[in-house]
């Protein structure tokens, strides 16, 4: 027999199944590794992929603050429409060749609706014409509220989570360059969609869980779980992205970026919208029914390995019930303006879910639901097929309390 090490309590585990566990978890790791390297994309592939939107010569961006707001513009006639369809923000440049000169910025559509007040910061496009210079609103500085926003959370983090909070960041900052470094642009140039989910996803799963929960047994059997689940999860949204005919063109956005990444196949783009979306709740479920399998090995060590799984099963089965009400809500809150449009029609809402904008919200809900439910009894029976068997308590062999912080 092994021991575990890195765990909350000191358990034996059984050697042929933690053997296993290492083998199938090594043998994934490497194919997800040699997967990144086929696939990540060149710079000058990424670079010949990209129509980018050429901008205006001559016209600059700088950042001004605003002085004073006023209903109406000089340009729209507001005529008897109620309620200001433009505003005029008087500004003082801060940046650029005219910074500490005064103009007027009109404000339409959304912008008469974002609450600008004077002493806001904003970024103003200038535009040299042949009647001079103007200028037209480009969008507003709320880096000072993002970065805000970040340090509340890192405090609040390394506050109750302390180091293990603080590596979890890590492990997230790490796996938002996977993501961003390798995903996204290996789908924009056109490679396969799903090997690329998968590959950048399992290599995601892998820095995230070891470098949050550290480096043991019950760590690698929620990573284990979630691999799998991961897997269930894209088998599912395959097959009932290819049965519902799904297009992967849902909105204007889709069109545009089309226009832009011609490369892209959008019915990849919406497994990999897919795969990514359930990682987070996967790693949330799986990481927590790996400790709570070892805890009862801890706590009833006389208990066989099927009762530890019965039992632990018992806990999953609400962990399961609270879940899905997460990403059900997760997805929704996400798409609050899309389900508004239901309200806007004469057709049954039942009707509308052929609608492409409808049904692809729909296969992605249920698909990341489906690998949720079945990662459950995946990681709960690999959880109790890596701890020890059955022991009758002895004093001196009883679980050691956690030394964690």
């Amino acid at each position: 027999m092994g021991h575990s090490h890195g765990e909350h309590v000191h358990l034996e585990v059984g050697q042929r199944a933690r053997t296993l566990l290492i083998g199938f978890l090594v043998v994934v790791g490497v194919l997800a590794v040699a997967g990144m390297i086929w696939l990540w994309p060149t710079g000058a592939h990424l670079d010949s992929a990209l129509n980018k939107i050429d901008e205006v010569p001559g016209v600059t961006y700088e950042d001004a603050t605003i002085t004073a707001v006023t209903d109406g513009c000089a340009s729209i006639d507001m005529g008897p429409i109620e309620g200001p369809p433009c505003l005029t923000a008087e500004v003082s440049i801060d940046t650029g060749p005219d910074a500490g000169e005064a103009a007027a910025v009109e404000l339409t559509g959304p912008q008469v609706h974002a609450g600008l007040k004077s002493g806001d910061s904003i970024e103003i496009a200038r535009l040299p014409t042949a009647d001079g210079i103007h200028y037209s609103f480009s969008g507003v500085n709320r880096l000072p509220v993002i970065g805000i926003m970040l340090a509340l959370l890192l405090v609040a983090v390394v506050a109750v989570a302390r180091w293990r909070g603080l590596m979890a960041l890590v492990g997230l900052g790490i796996a938002a360059y996977v993501l961003l470094g390798f995903m996204l642009p290996a789908v924009i140039v056109g490679k396969p969609g799903m090997a690329v989910a998968l590959s950048g996803s399992t290599v995601i799963m892998f820095i995230v869980l070891y470098v949050a929960h550290g480096v043991s047994i019950r760590t690698s059997a929620a990573l284990a779980g979630t691999l799998l689940g991961l897997a269930v999860t894209t088998a599912l949204g395959s097959v009932a992205v290819g049965a519902a005919r799904l297009s992967g063109f849902s909105d204007e956005n889709e069109y545009d970026l089309a226009q832009l990444a011609p490369a892209i196949n959008f019915q990849d783009l919406l497994m990999v919208g897919i795969i990514v979306g359930g990682l987070g709740v996967l790693n949330d479920v799986t990481i927590t029914q790996a400790s709570a399998v070892w805890e009862l090995r801890a706590a009833a060590p006389q208990w066989s390995r099927t009762r530890v799984f019965r039992a632990g099963m018992r806990i999953g089965r609400d962990h399961i019930a609270s879940t899905i009400y997460t990403i059900v809500f997760a997805y929704a809150g996400a798409a609050l303006a899309v389900l508004l449009l239901l309200y806007f029609s004469t057709r049954a809402p039942l009707d509308l879910l052929g609608v492409e904008m409808f049904a692809g919200e729909a296969v992605r809900t249920l698909g990341s639901a489906i690998g949720l439910v079945l990662s459950v009894p995946i990681t709960t029976g690999i959880a109790a097929l890596t701890v020890g068997p059955a022991r009758e308590p002895e004093p001196a062999r009883a679980a050691q309390p956690s030394t964690e912080i």
